[in-house]
């Protein structure tokens, strides 16, 4: 109601101006120019009773230069290198006799983590067994046939002929011999009646055990992957930082990050690579990080969101709380200085009046957030710091109800 009086009164100043004057223009616009900066005044203040701020806690403080942390904020996701990753095959086909591990399943390297079995096995090791006896032979006949050719007793084509026998079955049992050793069998260990028709399959590295790919029963061949083992001790993770934003990162630069879908805990992490070209068709370039310290909850692929702390720079700041949003515009709430106390032991007028100013935002840190003013307000002004989101609610539900 004091507005509308308030309003009223400037409205019949400016008619007696404009009669006074006869009627010029100039002074007609000068009037409602007045005026309407007195609604807009009106529209970004609110009072409230000293009962009231008491109840509500709200606080004041001033605009403080802080010292803060510029940072740059980036996303980017968890990646394991493919050399502490591993896809399990069989080099040899056969089907699954038993299967040791499932998903999430820590193993070692050389744990066995399958057997294989197929009639096949059998008759590799056979074979490698007939070639050995047969080479006992063989190294016999050359012996002879040098002993009968050195006493002229023999023909050179018979020692030639022996000896290429020979060298024959040493290739095959060679060839037996490796192709014994892929199963994962030491030949030597190998006898009459002692053959092994089950293989085993480990685990190339440590790690976790991401997927497994097969059942018991299983018919595998060698494209069949019978598991995946990820080893997440060698995490780390590529952030996608754009051109502008390359020159601010530097190698062994530490970088806080956090999960997308749960926010809750920090990791961190240490550049040790800056890419050199474009990731596809954006504009972003590729920064490899290393993850450091605990890595409990990662998983490659998971996406992340980062914090890189740049350089610190002395700002004016408020306290984060102190800012408040509507419609996706920034602000905080000014006391008018008429109304501001000279004595803190001095009782209050009966209301405060505070302003909304809009800001523009700039960096976050400890609690601060660095502010532009985009109206100009004494250096002295007291802010509201604590409870400037109850008064923005005021000064909103004052301006439904006013007409």
């Amino acid at each position: 109601m004091k507005k509308n009086y308030f309003l009223l009164y400037i409205l019949m100043a400016s008619t007696v101006a404009i009669t006074s004057c006869g009627g010029k223009t100039e002074v007609v616009q000068e009037t409602k120019q007045e005026v309407d900066n007195v609604e807009e005044h009106a529209e970004n203040t609110v009072s409230l009773t000293n009962e009231q701020i008491q109840s509500i806690g709200i606080e004041t403080g001033v605009i403080e230069q802080k010292q803060l942390t510029d940072a740059l904020k980036t996303n980017g996701i968890l990646k394991v290198p493919n050399q502490n990753k591993a896809s399990i095959n069989s080099v040899y086909r056969g089907v699954i006799r038993s299967l040791l591990v499932q998903a999430g399943s820590m193993v070692r390297k050389g744990q066995i983590i399958a057997t294989v079995s197929n009639p096949e096995f059998i008759q590799i090791q056979s074979d490698y067994l007939s070639v050995s006896a047969k080479i006992n032979l063989a190294e016999l006949e050359v012996k002879r046939q040098k002993e009968l050719n050195e006493g002229n007793a023999g023909a050179l084509k018979n020692l030639q002929s022996a000896e290429t026998e020979l060298r024959t079955l040493r290739t095959a049992q060679s060839t037996y011999a490796q192709q014994i050793r892929l199963m994962g069998v030491n030949p030597s260990s190998l006898s009459n009646g002692k053959l092994v028709s089950v293989l085993s399959i480990s685990s190339p590295i440590s790690g976790v055990v991401s997927s497994v790919g097969v059942q018991i029963g299983s018919y595998i061949d060698l494209s069949t992957q019978i598991a995946e083992v990820v080893d997440n001790s060698q995490l780390h993770l590529d952030l996608f930082v754009y051109e502008k934003d390359l020159s601010k990162l530097q190698n062994k630069q530490v970088i806080h990050f956090t999960l997308t879908n749960n926010p809750g805990k920090e990791y961190d992490a240490q550049i040790f690579s800056l890419g050199s070209s474009f990731e596809g068709e954006s504009k972003a370039i590729s920064v490899h990080a290393k993850v450091q310290g605990d890595k409990t909850g990662l998983i490659d692929g998971m996406n992340i969101t980062a914090v890189v702390s740049l350089e610190k720079k002395t700002v004016p700041a408020v306290p984060s709380d102190a800012i408040v949003t509507m419609q996706g515009q920034d602000y905080i709430f000014v006391q008018e200085e008429k109304n501001q106390p000279k004595d803190k032991d001095t009782k209050n007028s009966e209301e405060q009046t505070f302003q909304m100013i809009q800001v523009v935002k700039g960096t976050t840190d400890v609690g601060y957030t660095e502010i532009t003013l985009l109206k100009e307000v004494p250096t002295t002004a007291k802010v509201v710091v604590k409870g400037a989101f109850f008064v923005m609610a005021k000064l909103t539900n004052t301006g439904e109800h006013e007409h």
